[in-house]
């Protein structure tokens, strides 16, 4: 076996040699770290792995990266992302993005790669603000949110990824926070197992424009009472003491007290993450308000990859058809000869 092939990569060997330029304390630095350890725990090889990014705080990260790597042009990371699965479908393709680059420029591009299930890894940073061209509203900014671009409050409805992502047909969703490292890392091994397009949103905090966004849903104090970590196979279960979980209310999700009104742990739902049907995913990906902010894999249902449905097209119609080469192609019409 070759040298290479056999070696066991460490998080370190992921690290480019290039000094790191995020604003101390940004979430992109945890990332960074979760994304190089979650890499090694998957077992992937450097030279067989490649990171694209498009423009934004979040689209440096190629450049630490010791893989191949393609920092490109705003909003086009996933097309680039696609082509590059496309050409080498052996490559463990990982595109890094924001909610800027990704959902507003890049919307386009996002949906389809979606909808394709091309077998792409997004990381999508939620920071709910422009932060590299300095403070300006983004697609995921809350409704009413002021910022330089917005200074009496943004008239728009945010997107959520989420919903968007499953609306797009999207077979695997899944949300994280920057300061959990271990969840991040699971949640990215995750999604690297996952054959098709996998999109992990990071609710990630800006110290500059946006700072402290996430603190009233993700702070120690009270996280585990406003959060829910949904694990497949498990009761929906939260809460500091583990007494909460959550029940269908007709069409809705509600959350419940285990042991008040005769509730009961058999009650509570149990997390399905593989089933096909996307329905109550949605309704996870979307929870706000009374309901606890879902983290860890919502959805990771598996059907075929664009790239194995067009290398089988391709080697269909090759057994098909007796044109190998563009001069074969050349001569297979009528021809003529001028003299």
């Amino acid at each position: 076996m070759n040298n290479l092939q056999s070696l066991q990569y460490t998080p370190k060997d992921f690290k480019s040699d290039q000094y790191v330029r995020w604003c101390p304390g940004c979430g992109d630095h945890a990332v960074l770290n979760s994304l190089q350890k979650a890499m090694s725990q998957l077992g992937l090889k450097p030279y067989e792995t490649a990171v694209i990014s498009g423009i934004g705080c979040s689209s440096r990260l190629t450049y630490y990266m010791n893989t191949y790597g393609f920092h490109t042009i705003h909003g086009r990371a996933a097309a680039i992302a696609s082509g590059v699965k496309l050409a080498n479908p052996e490559l463990s393709v990982w595109q890094v993005t924001g909610d800027g680059d990704c959902l507003a420029i890049g919307g386009n591009h996002f949906i389809h790669l979606i909808r394709r299930n091309l077998d792409v890894n997004v990381i999508l940073l939620n920071n709910k603000i422009y932060g590299l061209t300095k403070g300006q509203y983004s697609p995921t900014s809350e409704k009413g949110f002021v910022s330089k671009s917005s200074p009496y409050g943004t008239v728009e409805e945010p997107f959520r990824p989420g919903e968007l992502t499953i609306g797009a047909r999207g077979n695997f969703f899944a949300r994280t926070i920057d300061v959990d490292l271990r969840l991040s890392t699971e949640t990215f091994v995750e999604a690297g197992k996952h054959k098709g397009a996998a999109v992990v949103e990071v609710l990630l905090n800006c110290v500059i424009y946006n700072n402290n966004i996430y603190q009233p849903i993700i702070d120690k104090e009270f996280r585990a009472e406003r959060t829910i970590l949904l694990e497949h196979g498990k009761p929906m279960i939260f809460g500091k003491n583990k007494d909460k979980g959550l029940v269908l209310d007709g069409f809705n999700l509600k959350a419940v007290k285990i042991g008040e009104n005769g509730i009961t742990e058999k009650d509570i739902l149990i997390h399905d993450a593989k089933c096909e049907e996307n329905i109550l995913h949605y309704k996870l990906a979307t929870m706000e308000g009374d309901l606890p902010l879902a983290l860890g894999v919502i959805r990771d249902y598996t059907t075929a990859t664009y790239e194995e449905d067009f290398t089988n097209q391709i080697k269909e119609i090759q057994t098909k058809n007796p044109v190998r080469t563009l001069k074969d192609y050349l001569l297979s019409g009528e021809t003529w000869e001028i003299k």
